[in-house]
């Protein structure tokens, strides 16, 4: 038996639910679906010369990577490999290869820094080391039981504050884009994004096929956005909150988490089962938020990185 590795072929649907299966095996408490891996390709910017890699056995995909640049860093130089291999498949040289052919790629297309999103399990990070990665900052993944667990109940907005939900924006998404953008730019990372261009973000964002206008919620100050919780849904039960924040002016308020209660009472009325979110570990003021919505801890991501040359 034979792995290979080879580009992702977006027109085949084998490929596709392959890889999308694969990352639902290793990582189940993130959103993915054939669709979305399909989009994620036929949409990256060309400047992140985003370029998805699956390990193949037998005809069966068993292994796939994430390459690309970090394109909207003020930083060049940057670049990305997320290597997750089937949990029954392991021992078959699929990750080793994969992390080679897409350092190889990278280097190529001028990446100098290299990071790699690792969870937090021995075997993983050893995996890791032994490729000359070295481990930076945590994240967090956490979940809610939205079918048997108990929601803080809802209330009236204070004075001046309205909840709408990102559907009431379709005529012009552009206040949320520009509050996606502060928010993101105050977020912990040893990666320094920035969202600059609209219509990437449009593309990226909004238009993404996992991404539920109707379970995002905004709060509204005086007519303004001031705080909002992005959600999206994998068509089935699942819903995950990618984005939870709030406008500096209006920090220190409860919106945020006005805001985030709103998504999740309506993502349990719509048929939601699992909620999912993400917290940098260093992150304390969100994941109390979270705890305070009975969110738990289900596993640990260390982020990597590589020097190349």
């Amino acid at each position: 038996m034979t792995v290979i590795v080879r580009e992702l072929r977006r027109g085949t649907r084998a490929d596709l639910a392959g890889f999308a299966r694969v990352r639902k095996l290793v990582l189940p408490f993130m959103l993915f679906t054939p669709e979305s891996v399909r989009y994620d390709l036929d949409h990256a910017h060309p400047a992140s010369r985003y370029r998805p890699l699956v390990a193949e056995e037998d005809g069966e995909v068993i292994g796939t990577a994430q390459v690309g640049l970090v394109h909207d860093s003020p930083q060049p130089g940057q670049g990305y490999v997320n290597v997750y291999v089937h949990p029954g498949r392991t021992r078959r040289g699929a990750g080793s290869l994969l992390v080679r052919t897409a350092e190889e790629y990278l280097g190529e297309a001028g990446a100098t820094r290299l990071f790699s999103w690792v969870l937090d399990k021995p075997a993983d990070r050893a995996f890791a080391e032994r490729h000359g990665y070295t481990a930076s900052r945590s994240a967090h993944f956490l979940r809610l039981d939205l079918a048997h667990g108990t929601l803080p109940p809802l209330r009236e907005p204070p004075p001046g504050v309205e909840l709408r939900t990102g559907a009431d924006f379709a005529g012009d998404p552009r206040p949320l884009f520009e509050l996606d953008a502060e928010t993101l730019a105050d977020e912990p990372s040893d990666v320094q994004q920035e969202f600059t261009d609209y219509e990437v973000w449009l593309d990226e964002t909004w238009r993404h096929p996992l991404f539920s206008p109707g379970l995002t919620s905004v709060a509204l100050v005086d007519g303004r956005p001031a705080a909002f919780s992005a959600a999206r849904t994998d068509g089935g039960t699942g819903y995950g909150t990618v984005m939870t924040g709030t406008a500096r002016a209006f920090r220190g308020r409860g919106l945020a988490k006005l805001a985030k209660n709103h998504s999740l009472h309506r993502a349990r009325a719509a048929g939601c089962t699992e909620a999912f979110t993400g917290n940098d570990a260093g992150n304390e003021p969100m994941l109390a938020i979270n705890r305070w919505f009975g969110y738990e801890i289900c596993a640990t991501e260390v982020r990597h990185v590589r020097e190349l040359g």
